[in-house]
This record gives structure tokens, sequence and C-alpha cells, in this order.
């Protein structure tokens, strides 16, 4: 039920605000077909096809550690392709969106929050997500705090501290602004005091550690953490939990060429998880395989959180 009433909170949000225009793409794009993401461009002129692949995941952990997780599926990404395929290891949303509008990054994960952004400003055609056997998928995103914290309710934040991770994220910002305003009348700056960790992991640390009495955290990231020890159950306390949102959307460039952004897709839908590296760690959330999805429809509660929050995709 409560996954039921924070969307029904979120969807009256949107609807209580001035309206705002809709999801549209950067001038520099076309979308002929309606379906919310750029064409691949029909100039041969326009098309690139790079000897060698630049690859991005999202930045929420450790990119280290990530760059050897993602090894086994760059290579096989190689085989199929015939390129080079490079990890890219980002260090915010915005670089990572910035690389692919401006023609250094070819193939990414952005998170949930960024994929509107990234599809709206730079190009960016998702077109897979990681999901269990059973094809489910998704996370939630939870304020969390600490032991002896003071705070067992969201309503205990008030005139307390909250971290957020990024502006662009949607458990670390956008789904809990507006859950925290539609539901709970709560506002940052007015009614809790928020701060920028940068980070998921910065976040949950920071409630771990006690920097930061409380978090919006994306439990997913959160479960990786406690299934590697990196902070201990005991540590944490969650006093909300939301609806399920979609994960790390992954795709590519809009101005590769077809025939190259075919065998990436490929690339994803045929790699055997079994024994890798990318299933011992996206496995400790229950995710064993690529799925295909398509923006406009799995990501249409993103957009209608985004315009809860008012947020416009500017794009210079």
């Amino acid at each position: 039920m409560k996954a039921v009433a924070t969307f029904a909170a979120v969807a009256a949000l949107a609807a209580a605000l001035p309206a705002h225009a809709e999801f549209k793409l950067s001038d520099r794009y076309t979308d002929a077909d309606g379906d919310l993401i750029a064409d691949i461009p029909t100039d041969p002129a326009q098309l690139v096809d790079p000897d060698t692949l630049i690859f991005a995941y999202t930045p929420v952990e450790d990119p280290a550690v990530y760059a050897e997780v993602w090894q086994g599926f760059l290579d096989h990404m190689a085989e199929l392709t015939g390129k080079n395929v490079q990890f890219f290891p980002v260090q915010s949303n915005a670089a990572q969106i910035e690389a692919m509008r401006a023609g250094r990054l070819h193939v990414a994960g952005f998170n949930t929050g960024s994929n509107p952004l990234a599809v709206a400003c730079a190009g960016f055609r998702p077109f897979a997500m990681m999901a269990a056997a059973d094809g489910s998928f998704g996370y939630e995103m939870e304020i969390i705090t600490y032991p002896g914290s003071g705070v067992e309710t969201v309503e205990d934040l008030r005139g307390k501290d909250m971290a957020f991770t990024s502006e662009t994220s949607n458990s670390g910002f956008k789904a809990p602004s507006a859950i925290l305003q539609a539901e709970f009348g709560m506002v940052a700056g007015e009614d809790f005091t928020p701060a920028f960790s940068g980070a998921h992991d910065n976040s949950i640390l920071g409630v771990a550690n006690k920097d930061y009495t409380a978090a919006a955290v994306a439990n997913s990231v959160m479960g990786r953490m406690l299934e590697r020890d990196v902070v201990s159950a005991d540590q944490i306390v969650s006093i909300y939990k939301s609806q399920t949102f979609p994960t790390t959307g992954y795709g590519v460039a809009h101005n590769l060429t077809p025939e190259l952004q075919d065998k990436i897709r490929e690339a994803f839908f045929s790699f055997d998880w079994e024994g890798t590296k990318l299933a011992e760690e996206f496995g400790r959330s229950g995710e064993e395989q690529f799925i295909e999805i398509t923006f406009q429809e799995d990501w249409s509660v993103i957009r209608t959180i985004d315009e809860a929050n008012g947020v416009v995709y500017e794009c210079n």
C-alpha cells in the first residue's frame, strides 16, 4: 500500500503544480518516430564508427572496483563489435552526460535520475536494464538514519540534517524531494538542512559513521555495500521505503552507426552472466541478466517526479 500511496502523492503534486513543458529533446536531435529518444542520423557524414568504444558506468560507488567488475562484459562487447573497449571511470553524473554530449563516451549506464537529462541533452539511447532471473527489476528509495539518532519517523527529520547525493539522482534527490513535500509537507532548507554527499556510498557511509543524521539512498547500492561488509546492518535504520523505480539504464550515443548500435545491443543481450564478476557484484542485489526497456514507458514515473520537482532540461 505504501508504494501506491507514494506514487499517488507524487502524481498529485505534479498535477497541482503549474504546467511545465512536456519532455523535449535538445534542438540538436530529432525524434521523428515520437519515442522520446534521439533518432539515428540519416546523413552518413553525421555517423561515427570509432576504433575504440568508451564505456562508463554511473558514478555511484568506487570506480576502481567497477572497472574490474565490468571487464568481462567489456571483453564480450569487444569480441562482438571488433572494437577496443575501454572503461571510463566518471566522477559525476554531470561529467558523464557532458562526455557523451561531446562525443567522448559511446556506451553507458546512466543512473535512474540522470537518464532523462542524458536522453534530452546528450542524445543517449537507452535500451537495457538489469533484472532478476524472473524479469523483475527495480530498487526503492529509502530514507535511513543510525540507531540512537533520535529519528524514528520521517516527521522527526524536522530541524535536523539530511544528506542527498546529487541533484540529478532520482533516489538521491528527486524522488525524496517530491515525496517529502507531497506526503509530509517538508521542504529542504525550511524544515530540515540538506547536504550533498556526491554519491550513494558516501551518504550511506556518512549515516553509518554518524556524519549525517539521515540520508536518502538507493537500497540496491546499500544492499551491495552490506553484502561486501562495507557497512553493517546494525549501523543503519530505515524509516521510509518508496515504490519501486527502474534501475540504471544502459544504451548508446545516438550517432554511432546503426550496424555498430545493433552489435552493442547484441553484446548486452547475449552476455553469459554465469561465473562472472558482474554476476558476483550485481547478484548481491538480485540482478542476473539484461532485459530490454524503453525510455518512453519505463521512465514515465521518473519524468512525473521531474515534473513534480519543476525540473526543466536546459541544454546549452
